[in-house]
């Protein structure tokens, strides 16, 4: 069978380390083209490379576009890919505004193509072990979650993710993630209550949010600062037969900046040491165990992509599930505009 041929649209940091390798690692993927302004010097080897993302979407011999540029050229690129009659995956978050998602969904829907998200902490090490964790019933119903994703970062960097422009800042970024996994595990909250701010001297976008979930009885907290110096547990679950108390991080991202691939020895691993602690009972007895997080796999949103286009299914991320959570930011940026929980809105 003829291998998927690839486009990426953007060779920065997501796009030259995070997704040339992923889709490498891929049987049935090939990247054969990168659309960059810097060509020269940045080690792609014999992948041809264009000037311009329309070059690259033009070309009759791509197949799906991966978009991995700055937040505000996500939607525009995306209509004009998918009427190109491209399949498309559009680094998170999604779009800024949820009036570009809801568009660009019926856009593929016209088009009959497949449109995805890159939601790729959907695979991480720890999360999955929290799912597992929660799935297999050990914890009971659950009533609080709280999930962390905290930097020490007091320099400001020179790039668009910290200046004053829509889409910018933690929330669209570090919360995109946070919010997806929420939304994986419980689906959508009732109601959201937030707080943001630029805690940083001088910083010119959201360095700082504190999202609460609600669920009825069960509560969720999704929080991240770029000022913490000593990082508590990433993830705190607590049901009515047990808990699950998880620290450290997902170890992928480093390893492929260290030029580690999918494949190799140890790739997906966890630190023996990062074990989380699960404390429940059973038949009536309390236990207590190590739980290592099962390895991750970003590689797998990509072979989830090679399935949808060969064979019709489901995307690995939808585009409506990541749609959501930009809703969900919506909502929350209302909530701490007007210092107050909101609804839910039956549309979401």
């Amino acid at each position: 069978m003829e291998p998927i041929r690839v486009g990426l649209i953007g060779n920065g940091y997501a796009g030259a380390t995070i997704h040339t390798p992923l889709i490498s690692a891929v049987d049935g993927l090939r990247l054969v083209r990168v659309a960059t302004a810097r060509p020269d010097g940045i080690g792609l080897g014999t992948i041809e490379t264009v000037a311009t993302p329309a070059q690259l979407i033009e070309a009759p011999d791509i197949d799906l576009v991966v978009i991995a540029t700055p937040n505000t050229t996500h939607a525009a690129l995306a209509r004009q890919a998918l009427l190109a009659g491209k399949h498309v995956v559009l680094e998170k978050p999604f779009t800024v505004t949820a009036a570009e998602g809801e568009e660009l969904l019926k856009t593929a829907t016209a088009a009959q193509r497949v449109l995805s998200v890159f939601h790729n902490r959907r695979w991480d090490s720890d999360f999955l072990a929290v799912r597992r964790c929660i799935e297999s019933g050990l914890l009971g119903e659950i009533q609080s979650y709280q999930a962390h994703f905290n930097r020490y970062r007091p320099q400001i960097r020179q790039r668009w993710r910290e200046q004053d422009l829509p889409g910018s800042g933690a929330l669209y970024d570090l919360g995109s993630h946070l919010i997806d996994q929420a939304l994986v595990l419980f689906g959508l909250p009732r109601t959201i209550t937030a707080h943001v701010a630029t805690q940083r001297p001088d910083g010119q976008a959201v360095d700082y949010f504190h999202l609460l979930l609600g669920y009825g009885t069960r509560k969720v907290v999704l929080e991240s600062g770029a000022l913490v110096r000593q990082p508590g547990p990433r993830f705190q679950v607590h049901g009515r037969r047990g808990s699950f108390v998880k620290s450290g991080i997902d170890s992928q991202e480093d390893a492929l900046k260290l030029g580690r691939r999918p494949g190799d020895p140890g790739f997906g691993e966890e630190d023996a040491a990062l074990a989380g602690r699960l404390v429940t009972d059973c038949a009536g007895l309390p236990l207590a165990a190590s739980v290592t997080g099962v390895p991750g796999d970003y590689a797998a949103f990509y072979r989830g992509m090679r399935d949808a286009i060969r064979e019709g299914g489901a995307s690995p991320v939808p585009a409506a599930e990541a749609l959501n959570v930009i809703r969900v930011i919506e909502l929350a940026l209302e909530s701490h505009r007007e210092r107050r929980s909101v609804a839910c809105t039956p549309s979401l």
